[in-house]
């Protein structure tokens, strides 16, 4: 008998709505049994995050290294007001679909060529969402917490935000199911019992 395929649970959404502390909650439930999917970047690390627990922080020449091996699945630079910063999927050894289920986390882009890197099957989108007004006040209050707040950088990512999950965008990806955020405790709930009926 073949043994069925794990998936990838993917998690989306605009900047502030929520995703990192979604994905921290889904990552630490031990009933779902998710292995954690570690993207890279070459920006620097945010006031309490870690090497290999939020993101391996790394730099260009390491990123060129891997794209010369043919192991970046895909890669997303954004040309932020203190430089470019990269963010990149790297096939590392980190995923085997027949071991189990993971959980990675991204945007619609990256989402789309995770698909068609391990298959439409094997990527099941987790979109998160939030109402703007709510999200931008998030965004200012978690920068706030920063030693250095970053405010032209969050305006950037806030105005990029509406060109990179616009609706038409959404559609393209086919995302039918889309969970909010307004409630973290009951969007984690929720995205469980999902999670769940798709394993």
């Amino acid at each position: 008998m073949k043994k069925p395929m794990g998936k990838i649970f993917y998690i989306m959404g605009k900047s502030a709505s929520g995703k990192d502390r979604i994905y921290s909650k889904l990552a630490g439930n031990e009933t779902l049994h998710l292995k954690k999917l570690i993207l890279y970047t070459t920006r620097p690390a945010r006031e309490g995050e870690e090497n290999g627990k939020q993101y391996y922080f790394t730099d260009d020449s390491h990123f060129e290294e891997l794209k010369k091996s043919g192991k970046v699945i895909e890669a997303r630079s954004y040309d932020t007001v203190y430089g470019v910063w990269t963010y990149f999927t790297a096939d590392d050894g980190q995923i085997n679909l027949t071991e189990g289920s993971y959980l990675g986390i991204g945007t619609l882009e990256s989402y789309q060529k995770m698909k068609k890197y391990y298959g439409r099957e094997c990527v099941v989108p987790i979109y998160i969402e939030v109402e703007d007004g709510e999200r931008l006040i998030r965004a200012v209050k978690r920068e706030q917490e920063q030693e250095e707040p970053k405010y032209r950088e969050l305006c950037r990512r806030f105005l990029a935000d509406q060109d990179d999950f616009s609706e038409e965008k959404i559609k393209e990806a086919e995302i039918e199911i889309r969970f909010v955020n307004d409630n973290l405790d009951l969007c984690v709930k929720n995205i469980i019992k999902y999670i769940n009926s798709v394993l």
